[in-house]
């Protein structure tokens, strides 16, 4: 019954990850056996890894790891209910005023996900008549917040063109005067590695009466003089009405949190679905994301090192005549091109003892396949310039596309 049943048709026409995997060229769910921060096993064998978020290398610390051991000790492993009931630690209350503060807001609300986050604080915003205006390349969390939101009755949706302030504005002109409107935009986008024109972005939405939403996944302990993101990237102030940011990048645990005025953030606590029908944030990585702000705020030679190791790549790779687009952070994409010569140039890095991540369509379109590297405060110079070697000569081997 299984096989022919008519919901399982479609699953068992797909074909095209058997395919790859035939071919040996399979680059996703490959199982990592430990992992030291830049180096990896995989299979028995160790890589150089340069396809992590783990910007900071705080996933490793072992006073993170202290912590989170000492958190179970004392709570458990689950808080076993959604923090609309019985799953708000005090954890959460003391890492919701930290968070609030490190952002320089009133308020703060921690999720189990970041994408939950996004998902459930975008969807109780908006309503009936409201408006979402979003980047085109926003993360797909975000996509997701919108699409849950357009099931309810008269949400509109409109995108503008990738961190283009004046089509921002054209899309705002278009829309009614009093009606509720909100901006969201990556502050680091998570494949260019580009950042938002966010004082532009603010200025424009503040005179067509919108807030604006930022979502500082990869900007959080990557940009900003002390790490504090996009908003000190640009120099400070009062750049956006709302922001969020996992835990799961420069914070080296999972969960994320909103942050916003205190009224604000007091509706989305009582009217996010999945905030309030998901179990809460477990102990141990509460008190991980403690431990990595005081990090953070303690050593912050730790940013200025990621910082200094992206800005020496980015200036090595487009040296070399590698495709970087419009890559200013920490993820550096090289574009390469079609789908099979991007695999088998995954590949190549692969065997070599490189690990990274191989975008594909749908995520782009199909003659812009890229790799997406990304970089950590802990990479070596004599890292760096290893997996530079290695990028060159297999480039030069498989025909991945260089400027002269």
């Amino acid at each position: 019954m299984t096989s022919t049943a008519p919901l399982f048709e479609k699953c068992f026409a797909y074909g095209e990850a058997v395919r790859v995997r035939e071919s040996g060229l399979y680059p996703f769910f490959r199982p990592i056996e430990k992992n030291d921060g830049t180096r990896v096993v995989i299979g028995g064998r160790e890589l150089l890894m340069f396809g992590s978020n783990n910007y900071l290398g705080l996933a490793q610390d072992p006073r993170v790891k202290e912590a989170a051991v000492r958190a179970i000790r004392d709570y458990g492993t689950s808080c076993s209910g959604s923090r609309f009931m019985n799953g708000t630690l005090d954890l959460h209350e003391e890492l919701e005023d930290r968070l609030a503060e490190f952002t320089g807001h009133e308020a703060a609300l921690c999720f189990t996900t970041g994408y939950q986050t996004n998902l459930g604080s975008i969807s109780a915003l908006v309503g009936k008549n409201d408006h979402i205006i979003s980047d085109k390349l926003n993360h797909a969390s975000i996509m997701d917040g919108i699409f849950l939101s357009r099931g309810f009755d008269g949400v509109n949706f409109q995108r503008y063109r990738h961190n283009d302030p004046d089509d921002l504005e054209k899309v705002l002109s278009r829309l009614p005067e009093d009606s509720g409107k909100l901006v969201v935009t990556d502050g680091v986008f998570s494949m260019e590695g580009d950042i938002a024109r966010l004082p532009e972005i603010k200025q424009i939405s503040e005179k067509y009466g919108a807030v604006v939403y930022l979502d500082e996944a990869h900007g959080i302990g990557v940009i900003g003089e002390t790490g504090r993101g996009t908003v000190e990237h640009h120099g400070g102030g009062s750049l956006t009405d709302l922001v969020m940011c996992t835990f799961s990048k420069s914070f080296g645990s999972i969960g994320g949190f909103v942050a916003g005025n205190a009224r604000v953030i007091d509706y989305i606590k009582h009217f996010s679905r999945p905030l309030i029908f998901s179990a809460s944030m477990p102990p141990a990585n509460l008190a991980s994301v403690l431990t990595t702000m005081d990090i953070i705020d303690s050593e912050p030679e730790r940013v200025q090192s990621l910082q200094a190791n992206a800005a020496y790549m980015l200036e090595e790779l487009s040296g070399r005549g590698f495709d970087t687009g419009t890559a200013e952070t920490a993820i550096i994409p090289l574009v390469t091109g079609d789908m099979e010569r991007t695999l088998i140039y995954w590949k190549a890095l692969f065997d070599r003892g490189i690990y990274v991540n191989p975008v594909l369509p749908p995520a782009v379109p199909p003659n812009r396949c890229l790799m997406r590297t990304s970089y950590m405060a802990e990479h070596t110079r004599e890292e760096l310039d290893h997996f530079l070697m290695v990028l060159t000569e297999e480039a030069d081997r498989v025909g991945i596309p260089r400027n002269a």
